[in-house]
């Protein structure tokens, strides 16, 4: 048992080291090089041709002039000491800029997700009770459906309809500017009327999907023989629906549950983008569009990482629901 938090832990370590790489070589691989292209920026801010290297090093924490192995040591330590640099479009250091918008974005993902998962768990569980009936003829169709709908797409829908045509929610923004007690009820209702719309954009595209997946792993559990052992025991149906079926259906969709908070992080680049919503998606794009290449490389960073650390997560606590993955009696969880 000891050995297999070991190895995953040890993993993680292994995985965000080579997301720190990969990191600073991608971004050297652009066009030009963030230097050229810094250097050309700064000097068209009026920045004296002699400071322009010691400002690459103030925002970058690299020395434009240094080795490239030196480049990515100064990097890598700046980088484990969450030292990501300055932005160049805020002029702001990148850590303090990610942890500003960081929660916003956390938010969204979290709550959008929860939501997906509580609906279309409950959803594909009455589906699978009353298979072949017209409702699951019709709520299955209406999953389809929902599952070919991007998440962008339903975005622009509500954006146009709800917030512009009937005036029912904001359009943009993360809470009512007017409101200056952020401990105040009215602040924590203006945040949940500002994160609706990009919530519910994350949650109606994706109940579909899980409900589905819900009734295929109830209708299969349905099927197993312990189910018709307890049967005839004489167990009710609740507890045999509750404590045989839904634990074993939902059992294989957890991992999905904390792996998509990490894959959705990344969504988010677009869908702040449609609503103006300033967390972590819009600052990385703003960055890209604007060059800011220290804030380009914290936020990809920050994200990456995050995804990493889901799937950690979900390694870990599997196996506290199903001990044949530490006991190395079943795949792992990811």
């Amino acid at each position: 048992m000891v050995n297999y938090y070991v190895r995953r832990t040890a993993r993680v370590f292994v995985t965000i080291f080579g997301v720190m790489s990969l990191t600073f070589g991608l971004i050297r691989l652009l066009p030009g090089g963030p230097f050229t292209q810094l250097r050309v920026q700064l000097q068209r801010q009026g920045v004296p041709a002699e400071q322009v290297n010691e400002q690459i090093a103030n925002l970058q924490n690299v020395r434009p002039d240094a080795p490239l192995w030196q480049q990515y040591i100064d990097y890598m330590i700046s980088a484990a000491q969450l030292d990501l640099g300055t932005s160049i479009q805020y002029s702001e250091p990148v850590a303090a800029v990610v942890a500003e918008a960081a929660p916003w974005t956390i938010f969204v993902v979290v709550m959008s997700t929860i939501l997906m998962f509580a609906i279309g768990i409950v959803l594909g569980a009455v589906q699978a009770y009353w298979e072949g009936s017209k409702f699951d003829t019709i709520t299955s169709s209406l999953s389809i459906v929902g599952m070919s709908i991007p998440f962008y797409v339903a975005a622009i829908l509500l954006l146009l309809f709800v917030s512009y045509r009937w005036g029912l929610l904001p359009a943009s923004g993360t809470a009512n500017p007017n409101i200056e007690n952020h401990w105040s009820l009215d602040y924590a209702i203006s945040v949940l009327r500002y994160g609706a719309l990009p919530i519910l954009s994350y949650t109606i595209v994706g109940i579909g999907g899980q409900a589905l997946a819900m009734r295929g792993n109830s209708i299969q559990v349905l099927g197993e023989d312990f189910v018709e052992v307890a049967r005839l025991r004489g167990l009710s149906d609740g507890r045999i629906a509750l404590r045989y079926v839904a634990r074993n259906a939902i059992l294989p969709m957890y991992t999905g549950f904390l792996l998509l908070l990490g894959f959705r992080l990344g969504g988010t680049v677009i869908l702040e983008q449609i609503f103006n919503y300033p967390g972590l998606g819009l600052y990385l794009l703003d960055a890209v569009n604007s060059n800011d290449y220290p804030m380009m490389m914290g936020t990809f960073l920050v994200i990456t990482v995050a995804l990493v650390i889901g799937v950690y997560i979900a390694d870990l606590t599997y196996s506290l629901i199903d001990p044949r993955i530490s006991s190395g009696d079943s795949s792992e969880a990811y």
